[in-house]
């Protein structure tokens, strides 16, 4: 796949003296949709990357991977998707529109550069950021776009650190060549391993096991060519339990009862659900898999004991393989946490235009997982903190340099 992005350069010089950029931390979509929302409003945005190239965290899935979202509906700003992407886009693809995003917009990025901490500047006017190589760069206001699925997460299983056997977590999956053959135990079905589990059935391992803690909500990808994405479009700002009472029956029309294969219908509400974090399973072949038996549905992961696993029921299983699709934390509070900005569970309390009271100019892109998609709710936040920046920073933020 070519790189088309910019190469890695220094740390751009500042700008005249009490004019300064605005500092997007992460080249990831969220980030590169409010760099370019803030340079179509003449405010010079830097992107501030760490790895070598835009959207990193992308280029690590796995490879099946398509965005659970249509292609209309998942542009960033100032940017279609190529139609020829198709109407579900492979992550191949989008790492392609994120490279020519960049691109396009002739957005100013500066890779291999990590920041570590954002701190008040001395002056109180604007934000000090601390990145790698000892730098210290002074912005007018800070985006803050690491992404939401930042860094892997496993649960402090017991015995865990002595098991032998072959164990990782699922970001380190790619495609199910190294399973031909093999017993595989895949550990939460959220979307990843869901997805993960069909693509290890139709991959040619012999066994595959889902461990599931709670049964999630399962929707079709679409109903009669209509997208699920859609739905979550239309509800998006209806009440809570509203929106938990129009989904029962949508889902009972749409997906089959799956109690007889250990999923049964969750008892509490998709919204309730998926405002605590858990996002509904987008069906892509979980559904007939799990039906026909070739993905099986056991308990919960307990414990790690003698080159086993032991399972919340009691059971203790001897797979080939673990695979711990157990999501992602967003490892903020070394970044931001002095700041109290961030919630109980390490996610920062406002989102979007909106800006803490006592931090005003710093803002968060990407760490929600909206049931109207992800990429759709980057762009609508993209718009949001540009307007807000130009309105409340103006005086403070340069120009697009030349």
């Amino acid at each position: 796949m070519p790189d088309v992005t910019a190469p890695a350069q220094p740390a751009p010089a500042q700008p005249a003296p009490g004019l300064h950029p605005v500092y997007v931390i992460g080249g990831g979509p969220g980030g590169l949709a409010a760099a370019y929302a803030l340079r179509a409003k003449g405010i010079r945005a830097v992107v501030l990357e760490k790895s070598d190239r835009v959207g990193a965290s992308w280029r690590r899935h796995y490879d099946r991977l398509r965005l659970h979202t249509t292609r209309r509906a998942s542009a960033l700003p100032g940017l279609a998707i190529p139609r020829r992407f198709g109407r579900w886009v492979a992550r191949d693809n989008v790492v392609r529109y994120l490279e020519k995003y960049a691109e396009h917009h002739r957005l100013e990025i500066v890779t291999g550069v990590e920041v570590t901490r954002v701190d008040r500047s001395p002056d109180g006017t604007g934000w000090l950021l601390h990145a790698t190589g000892g730098r210290e760069l002074t912005g007018a206001a800070v985006v803050v776009a690491t992404g939401y699925n930042h860094t892997p997460y496993i649960p402090d299983w017991p015995g865990l650190t002595e098991y032998g056997g072959d164990f990782r977590h699922a970001r380190d999956y790619r495609n199910p060549e190294p399973y031909a053959g093999r017993d595989v135990l895949v550990v939460g079905i959220g979307n990843t391993g869901a997805e993960i589990a069909v693509d290890l059935v139709e991959g040619g391992a012999s066994r595959v096991r889902l461990a599931v803690r709670t049964a999630p909500h399962i929707f079709r990808r679409t109903t009669a060519g209509w997208p699920t994405q859609y739905n979550g479009i239309l509800i998006r700002r209806l009440p809570v339990r509203l929106v938990d009472v129009l989904a029962r029956p949508l889902a009972r029309l749409s997906v089959p009862d799956l109690s007889a294969h250990g999923l049964p219908r969750p008892d509490t509400g998709l919204y309730s659900r998926q405002r605590e974090g858990a996002v509904p399973v987008q069906d892509v072949g979980l559904i007939d898999a799990v039906r026909r038996g070739r993905v099986e549905i056991v308990a919960a992961v307990d414990s790690f004991e003698d080159g086993k696993v032991v399972l919340a029921d009691g059971t203790r299983v001897g797979p080939d393989a673990v695979i711990a699709a157990t999501g992602y934390v967003r490892a903020l509070e070394g970044l931001v946490g002095h700041l109290d900005v961030l919630d109980e569970r390490g996610r920062p309390v406002v989102h979007g235009g909106r800006t803490p009271g006592h931090a005003h100019g710093l803002f968060f892109t990407g760490f929600t997982n909206p049931i109207s998609g992800m990429f759709r709710e980057l762009a609508i936040d993209a718009e949001k903190i540009a307007k807000a920046v130009a309105r409340t920073c103006g005086e403070r933020v340069s120009g697009l340099p030349g």
